[in-house]
């Protein structure tokens, strides 16, 4: 194992520190936690949003914590869901009187320790709501889900519905939004290489030189197939058929997000964005933003996903509102 870390269990301590000393303007710590929130937390009577989960997928989340997305997020060890008791803390840091949104990827750990730190916080008069992101077109059920996996289409959440709560709507509506921008994103991706977890110091599966995974999930579980290495068009068009087959984006406007695994080189994505845009032309679908670079990571992975966000007049509007975080700044 190759790595620049000093101990294996304290890599998220450590990542945290640094990335807070790397970003006062922007964000600070909740002493005792392995949680980030917004430096102005909380921001008296806007609802707050929080998101979470394996540390690992930098720079989500902390890294969208700011102005116009998340007012906290919360870090588990490397890969494993955070504990209710982090996560309560991140909604206390951040309620702002107006109530707090948590945004859950569908990961069974990860939906039941936000439901019970949401048990947590309502004890103590806490308005608290979630919505489970499970955008992955790939697999139905997998390792560690019982449905679809959440995965880089998060980050469309994370965006929308915080514009959503930063023009001041209340609860119900940003949970509306939220689930709307659920709704309306479909994401898949493939991977070259296997990652590692430090404490493991193995990688967590194994491919020959000539292969990639189709399909996998951002922890390295099993994708649809293993396949031999095709070229960049081929890949896209493989992941798009799959997502443009399970919603109709026929004559709609769209948001697309390349997203690296960590390991790929940005100049990779954009040859994947190229033919993106080539097909979505040929199916007269318009692209009205698209967003290329690492956004949520698996380690060092080398591989990539491509989300669609199906777009209205509303979610266009709120994609498009200012953003000030540390990995995703919009003026």
């Amino acid at each position: 194992m190759k790595k620049i870390i000093n101990n294996p269990e304290m890599v998220v301590e450590e990542m945290l520190d640094g990335f807070v000393k790397a970003h006062p303007n922007y964000v600070k710590r909740v002493e005792g936690f392995d949680v980030i929130v917004r430096a102005n937390a909380p921001v008296k009577g806007k609802v707050a949003l929080i998101s979470g989960g394996g540390s690992g997928h930098e720079p989500s989340h902390g890294g969208f914590v700011g102005k116009g997305m998340l007012d906290g997020a919360v870090a588990g060890a490397v890969f494993t869901s955070p504990t209710p008791d982090q996560i309560f803390e991140a909604i206390k840091a951040v309620d702002g009187g107006a109530g707090v949104l948590m945004v859950v990827k569908n990961y069974t750990g990860d939906v039941m320790n936000f439901e019970m730190a949401a048990e947590m916080a309502e004890m103590e008069d806490i308005e608290v709501t979630s919505v489970v992101v499970n955008d992955d077109v790939a697999v139905e059920d997998s390792t560690y889900t019982t449905g679809r996996r959440g995965v880089a289409g998060t980050v469309f959440v994370h965006k929308v519905a915080g514009a959503a709560a930063e023009k001041g709507l209340d609860l119900a509506e940003v949970k509306r939004i939220a689930e709307k921008t659920i709704a309306n994103v479909r994401s898949m991706g493939m991977s070259l290489t296997p990652c590692t977890v430090p404490a493991a110091g193995k990688p967590s599966f194994t491919l020959a030189e000539d292969e990639m995974e189709v399909g996998l999930g951002i922890h390295g579980e099993p994708g649809t197939h293993r396949d031999k290495i095709q070229p960049a068009d081929k890949i896209v068009d493989h992941l798009l058929d799959k997502i443009l087959s399970d919603i109709d984006y026929s004559g709609s406007e769209v948001a697309v997000l390349v997203n690296g695994l960590g390991g790929t080189p940005i100049m990779e994505l954009y040859v994947m964005n190229k033919r993106i845009s080539e097909v979505l032309a040929e199916k007269g679908i318009k692209v009205h933003r698209t967003y290329v670079g690492n956004y949520m990571t698996s380690l060092e992975m080398a591989g990539a996903s491509i989300s669609l966000l199906k777009l209205d007049d509303e979610l266009k509007e709120l994609i498009d509102a200012e953003a000030d975080t540390p990995a995703l700044t919009q003026f």
